[in-house]
């Protein structure tokens, strides 16, 4: 019945179909042979492609559609994003190849085991190609792009596309952020007028905060192919690793006053770990775009911008697995027509650049079939040979008590298609003692050699001082793991099982009943989760500032959480059930404690015992004020914890009452629409016992309001001798702190740092706030190292102004505090490590003495 309604559905768009092919004429190689029976974009949708902003509504219905009618697609679901818009995936290859789609899928990703003796024969078996289009939701060509791609695949009937098909599957993902591709268009086509209006200022090309770059918690899907921390990346990537594509385009827009730039990069800013068969490789593809785009007079450049070092990307993260990334960066007319130094730039005219190097992209994927998967079929065979070679045969880590936060650590590498193992009994490595029931460990004897690696070397020479992205991302340090570096004996030692974690993190349980009270460790990852969500229940919680030993001989570090039962206003059994719940709900466990009075340390009835309030948070957002670091925030409270966070903007801040809030939240940012009457109130709000969290911009603007007491350091200004004018772009960029690895050592007495095993703590910085250190020699809970560079670049001036600076500055105003950080403690949801310090700062900044933090 479905088939019929779609014949006659097409029958009585038939009438439209001579208009629809003269709309396609301005995007179509010459002397194109189409099915008439396969519908046109402008035939479903009802405008022609590039007319005006397609929704993502208006996109999965035609290629619904289009699948259905066509014998050469299969369009599948492969995830959804947090507003619940499908993420789509259209399999494009010959009927023949797509009724023996799966053994064609086994086979192929045959040629990334080198251990299997039944590799297939790559003069065989067909390439595959995956198009991947607008991770940015703002950067709309792409996606536009991709209708166009679709219906020209199954439309073109040509014994050149069949023979092109045969040996070819192409992956099409059509629009990998919809959430912040539909925000886009909905602005877009709001606000374009019926005149075509090219002027810059017009409203419809001047998007407002946050804008449609980011996902839904305004994140940057292109740089968490690594990080995995969004459900758009890591259902992205479980479909990549299925099929291993050999070649994946990544469709991007640039600044408008640009032509159309694709791969190679720079040369000098190759990572290093890409083999030279994949620099090769991508030349020659080069050359097929530059021919598709000389064809239709299209401006292009190569090799002068951009970079494939930052594995953390989509055009970069296949070169570290046996495949092919290709960036594309189209200039943006931002809506229908933009005025540039190159005259108006039309989206139709970007549109026709994105289908033009899709086409090229397939031609070459093609006529490069079988050298493109002989480079896949080395790439892994040399990686297990390196391996072998490789005096380094292993990871070993201690999750040091938080099995919350290992088990984030683990999810990521198991995503990543990295083995993991347990083993018997206890080991001791280079003094430090692993238990094989909790500790995690990597051999690097395995497929994802390379790529292990990577994520686990601290890297600190580098051929070029100059970075698109990060210049280090070593995650051990990011999740604050204790680990070491086996050597084939030690490895040998070992007897190991394999090991996937769980799903999800398993259960807490309340561990007994008790009639004086209950106990609640600060070291997990989700402790501050589990505080809050008693907090919501009512629940008078205390906290200990110093550790003790229990009568039960338990001992218990600063920062436990305690929970008395008398004073509590509730019935026992109504308090046991609330525990057990939150304990069930957050994976904390929860221990009964017989007695206020200790074998050790401070008792339970200590004035050193005290209360907690539950936060009520104000997140500053909106013009002005970073996006990227307002949604970490957002994420963090929100998605991760499901703790509520108000997101205000500064104009509505102008006129709310503070009092409603205890605690502020600013992230980087400038902060210049807050009212001169609203600064005089924030400062009485703080006087009166409020709390500010802050850092970077945010804790810059607070020290100009004298609200926070730093002294910034500065970088010593150049000589004034000449030089040269060529070089102004690389000595500039050279002084910036893309994004590197420091050291820090950490008070763990200090409430800002409860819940860290031991005083060393890595902190992640990208931008230049450097923090005296405070006079109070108290009021220094975190310490940049003499020589703190763990990963990464730095120059030489900044790094000067790293050492010895002070990470945290505290501030009393009155009764109240603000809480500076230099850097962001929350850098892209998968610093876990100094998560916890943010955390601290949120729900125990109230136990920071005044004479502490002045």
């Amino acid at each position: 019945m479905r088939r019929e309604l779609i014949t006659i559905f097409l029958i009585l768009l038939s009438v439209h179909s001579i208009q629809a092919q003269s709309d396609l004429d301005y995007y179509l190689p010459d002397r194109t042979e189409l099915n008439p029976d396969i519908p046109a974009p402008a035939d479903v949708l009802g405008y022609p492609v590039g007319e005006k902003h397609v929704s993502h509504d208006d996109l999965v219905k035609y290629l619904t559609l289009l699948a259905d009618v066509s014998d050469r697609i299969e369009l599948e679901t492969y995830g959804y994003t947090h507003e619940g818009r499908p993420l789509l995936l259209l399999t494009v290859s010959s009927p023949g190849n797509l009724k023996d789609i799966e053994n064609i899928r086994k086979r192929h990703v045959q040629f990334s085991d080198p251990d299997d003796p039944g590799q297939p024969d790559p003069s065989e078996e067909p390439v595959v190609i995956w198009m991947g289009y607008s991770v940015h939701g703002n950067e709309a060509s792409g996606s536009n792009a991709s209708l166009l791609v679709a219906w020209y695949l199954a439309a073109n009937i040509s014994s050149e596309m069949n023979d092109v098909l045969e040996k070819t599957v192409v992956l099409i993902d059509p629009c990998i952020n919809p959430d912040g591709f539909s925000r886009f268009a909905q602005w877009v086509n709001q606000f374009r007028s019926k005149v075509t209006i090219t002027d810059p200022n017009s409203l419809e090309l001047n998007e407002p905060w946050p804008g449609g770059r980011t996902n839904h918690y305004w994140m940057d899907l292109n740089r968490d192919w690594l990080l995995l921390q969004q459900p758009e990346s890591k259902a992205r990537l479980a479909k990549y690793f299925q099929w291993l594509p050999n070649i994946l385009t990544d469709h991007h827009e640039m600044d408008s006053n640009g032509t159309f730039f694709f791969q190679p990069g720079i040369p000098s800013r190759n990572n290093p770990s890409t083999p030279e068969s994949n620099i090769r490789l991508t030349e020659k593809i080069a050359a097929y775009h530059a021919k598709a785009l000389d064809r239709i007079g299209s401006l292009y450049y190569a090799r002068e911008s951009f970079d494939d070092f930052y594995y953390g990307k989509g055009s970069t993260y296949p070169d570290i697995n046996g495949s092919i990334g290709i960036l594309f960066e189209q200039a943006s007319s931002r809506g229908y027509s933009r005025s540039t130094n190159f005259g108006n730039l039309t989206f139709p005219f970007t549109i026709r650049n994105q289908f033009a190097t899709s086409l090229s992209t397939l031609r070459a994927g093609f006529e490069l079939r079988e050298e493109l998967l002989k480079h896949q079929q080395d790439f892994y065979t040399e990686a297990i040979k390196e391996s072998r070679e490789d005096q380094v045969k292993g990871y070993i880590f201690d999750p040091q008590g938080d099995q919350m936060k290992m088990h984030h650590f683990e999810k990521v590498l198991d995503q990543h298609q990295i083995k993991l193992y347990r083993f018997s009994g206890n080991k001791e490595i280079a003094g430090h003692m692993y238990n094989g029931e909790s500790s995690l460990l990597i051999p690097t004897n395995q497929r994802q050699y390379k790529l292990i690696r990577n994520l686990f070397e601290n890297t600190l020479e580098y051929k070029d001082s100059l970075f698109y992205d990060v210049s280090a991302w070593t995650l051990p340090p990011a999740f604050d793991l204790h680990y070491d570096i086996l050597n084939e004996r030690e490895l040998k030692s070992l007897k190991l099982t394999a090991y996937t974690p769980p799903e999800k993190i398993p259960a807490g349980r309340l561990t007994g009943e008790s009639s004086y009270g209950y106990l609640l460790r600060w070291n997990q990852y989700n402790s501050p989760m589990a505080l809050y969500r008693l907090q919501e229940k009512g629940i008078r919680i205390l906290v200990a500032e110093r550790p003790f030993t229990t009568a039960e001989g338990e001992t218990y570090q600063a920062g436990t959480l305690f929970i008395p039962v008398k004073t509590q206003g509730m019935q026992e059994n109504t308090l046991r059930h609330n525990l057990a719940e939150v304990a069930d709900q957050t994976g904390m466990d929860i221990y009964p404690v017989s007695s206020g009075y200790t074998l050790d340390g401070i008792n339970l009835g200590s004035p050193n015992i005290t209360p907690l309030t539950k936060p009520v948070m104000l997140l500053l957002v909106g013009e002005g004020i970073s996006s990227y670091e307002a949604g970490e925030v957002w994420h963090l409270f929100d998605a991760r914890f499901r703790i509520p966070v108000s997101l205000v903007s500064v104009n509505k801040f102008n006129t709310l009452d503070l009092n409603d809030y205890n605690k502020i939240i600013m992230v980087n940012g400038n902060y210049r629409m807050i009212s001169d009457q609203k600064k005089d109130e924030l400062k009485k709000w703080l006087e009166k016992g409020g709390h500010i969290i802050a850092y970077k911009g945010g804790a810059k603007w607070l020290a100009t309001q004298k609200m926070a007491f730093i002294e910034f350091r500065q970088t010593a200004q150049d000589t004034l001798e000449q030089k040269r004018y060529a070089d102004l772009e690389r000595n500039t960029g050279a002084q910036a702190i893309g994004g590197s690895i420091f050291r820090t050592r950490i008070d763990l007495s200090h409430p800002l740092c409860y819940g860290y095993p031991d005083d060393e703590l890595c902190i992640f910085k990208n931008e230049k706030y450097f923090f005296e250190r405070s006079k109070n020699p108290y009021n220094i809970p975190v310490l940049f190292d003499n020589e703190p560079l763990v990963s990464g670049y730095v120059s030489a001036k900044n790094y000067e102004n790293i050492k010895n600076s002070s990470a945290v500055t505290i501030s009393a105003i009155g009764l109240g505090r603000t809480i500076c950080f230099s850097d962001n403690p929350l850098f892209r949801n998968y610093w876990f490590g100094t998560n916890r310090l943010f955390l601290n700062a949120v729900f125990l900044g109230e136990l920071i003495r005044g004479d502490s933090a002045r």
